[in-house]
């Protein structure tokens, strides 16, 4: 199976649309979304349905999480920075709905997907130790074994460091899909096809260049 990975969307649904046209071009079975789906980006709405369309596999990362706890409207901003990011998030949920926020709440910190191969998948929005903290390309092995934990994992999709990268550490990949929506620089989109089969794992990480207009 060919898995299209993606990650750290926030809310930027023509570049995530454009990672997608990359990869049916590239031809993939299964989408896999690991968290920071929706916010602060300019449409949050359409970022939501294309993940449905496509049937992804989502997981909860920490800026959802916060979209569906945190109650905008009781926070007491203390910089105007502060009052435009809580009057957006505001308007977020409102656009959003309460069943879709809802449903952000009651996302998995990780979602487990058994492969032909025998292996098993964890997608994860950080690692699987602390689904808050993200695996980063400048980590040591020791580092990254401390974020493995003892999970049984073959291989780890991941994002939140913004950054895409693989490293195999005593047999564990650890693949970070990077971030569609706030890739460094902000000129790209990030996407990481995947062929997990009997034969071992095949990664394709690609960029996806943004017209200015949709950056």
């Amino acid at each position: 199976m060919r898995f299209l990975c993606v990650s750290d969307i926030h809310g930027h649904a023509a570049a995530l649309r454009a990672v997608i046209e990359e990869g049916k071009a590239r031809d993939f079975s299964q989408m896999i979304a690991c968290g920071d789906l929706l916010f602060p980006g300019p449409d949050p709405l359409e970022t939501w349905k294309i993940l449905v369309e496509q049937r992804a596999v989502c997981v909860q990362g920490l800026v959802d999480r916060a979209i569906a706890t945190i109650d905008p409207t009781r926070i007491r901003a203390a910089t105007e920075e502060q009052r435009v990011r809580i009057a957006h998030l505001i308007r977020v949920r409102q656009e959003l709905g309460e069943l879709i926020v809802a449903r952000l709440g009651k996302l998995a910190p990780t979602a487990r997907l058994p492969l032909e191969s025998g292996d098993e998948l964890v997608a994860v929005h950080g690692s699987p130790a602390d689904p808050s903290e993200p695996f980063t390309a400048d980590m040591t092995d020791q580092e990254m074994l401390a974020l493995i934990g003892d999970d049984p994992a073959d291989i780890i999709v991941c994002g939140g460091s913004h950054v895409p990268f693989h490293r195999q550490i005593d047999g564990v990949h650890i693949i970070n899909v990077g971030s569609v929506g706030e890739a460094p620089g902000g000129n790209v989109a990030h996407g990481t096809l995947l062929d997990a089969g009997r034969f071992g794992v095949t990664l394709d990480q690609f960029e996806v260049e943004l017209p200015e207009a949709i950056r």
